[in-house]
């Protein structure tokens, strides 16, 4: 009887809780079980310790999670010798060493790391803001360095891995098209544009309010604007829908749009960014628009499967004519859709991953 492959997942996140493990490991799981692989999953925050690590302040309490996940982590390298394959999504720890990184290039098995956002640059939460001295961004480096196979998000994450690492991947961060259907037939009376992000993205929103008060002065009640996050937006005055953002609703909410767009600051840490805002808009048949940063130009062709504005003037033109005109919307979304089944699916990328991690 042929030996069962093991692999072992390590992330700071619990199943199902970061979208960046969600996205880029947690949807293949069926698959490579399917394929033979046992899988275990290695976190370091559970579901209490979670709600205490990103709520400000609470320095003891974080301190203590801290230490159980190091003493955790030093346990988990008893046994990391009995797997085929262990692969780190972003960082085995919170902290800036690599001390667990370093302990699993040399075991005896394969190491594959995962990155998705150019996380060699300083980005904190809100809530740890006091504590980014604890965080070194030159980890990042040292993990590429010391991994036997690297995965990026887009190929500008794999061009600064190819400076220390020859085998270096690009898997773009994909959707489950079988989950991901729009159900939408009975159109609402007003025309809604949608933003989804989480309470480290918020800032970005920010940037559309110019543009969005525009138009809601141009087109008043024809319009809503509708935002789906984990906490609510200062928006200047602006009469922007808050919608929770709720995993066991996520389809069904992101559903309710009409045109999702993603505005980004023409930045570094941006170009790091693997557009999955507009990859979950268009997998619903949604025409995106987005800033022209980074890789949103690979997803978006402009003026087939949405926008690509590159100013506020623009932004105003590119959504009012997508206001104008419900036949576009939908021509727009039937291609964004098959963009979609074509290159940012589960099906598309599903055999390169597998071949990343099963290659000897």
């Amino acid at each position: 009887m042929k030996k069962q492959k093991r692999l072992l997942f390590i992330g700071l996140h619990r199943e199902g809780r970061s979208p960046s493990q969600r996205f880029r490991f947690d949807q293949f799981m069926p698959y490579l079980k399917q394929k033979g692989w046992h899988i275990d999953y290695a976190p370091v925050l559970n579901e209490a310790d979670d709600r205490i690590f990103y709520t400000p302040s609470a320095y003891l309490r974080k301190a203590w999670i801290v230490a159980k996940g190091y003493i955790g982590r030093l346990k988990l390298l008893r046994s990391i010798n009995s797997y085929d394959a262990v692969f780190v999504q972003r960082e085995s720890f919170m902290l800036g060493s690599t001390f667990f990184e370093r302990r699993l290039s040399k075991a005896n098995t394969k190491f594959v790391y995962d990155f998705d956002d150019a996380i060699w640059l300083l980005d904190v939460s809100d809530a740890n803001k006091n504590l980014s001295w604890l965080k070194d961004p030159s980890k990042t480096q040292h993990i590429i360095q010391l991994a036997h196979h690297v995965i990026a998000g887009n190929a500008f994450l794999a061009g600064y891995a190819q400076q220390w690492n020859r085998t270096v991947d690009v898997i773009p961060t994909v959707i489950d098209t079988d989950l991901y259907k729009s159900s939408r037939i009975e159109r609402q009376k007003e025309v809604i544009i949608g933003w989804s992000g989480s309470q480290t993205t918020n800032k970005h929103f920010k940037l559309a309010i110019g543009f969005l008060t525009k138009l809601k002065e141009k087109y008043g009640d024809q319009i809503k604007i509708m935002t789906i996050t984990e906490r609510r937006i200062d928006t200047n005055g602006l009469e922007v829908e808050y919608v929770s953002w709720d995993k066991s609703r996520e389809v069904q909410n992101l559903d309710q749009i009409d045109i999702g767009i993603m505005p980004l600051p023409d930045d570094e840490w941006s170009k790091g960014k693997c557009g999955f805002k507009g990859i979950q808009y268009m997998s619903l048949s949604k025409p995106a628009v987005m800033s022209p940063v980074g890789v949103n130009p690979e997803i978006v062709e402009h003026g087939v499967s949405g926008f690509l504005p590159a100013n506020e003037d623009e932004w105003v033109e590119c959504l009012s004519t997508l206001i104008d005109s419900p036949e576009l919307r939908t021509q727009m979304g039937e291609a964004a859709r098959n963009t979609i089944e074509q290159h940012y699916s589960v099906h598309a990328v599903k055999d390169r991953l597998l071949q990343v991690i099963s290659a000897e």
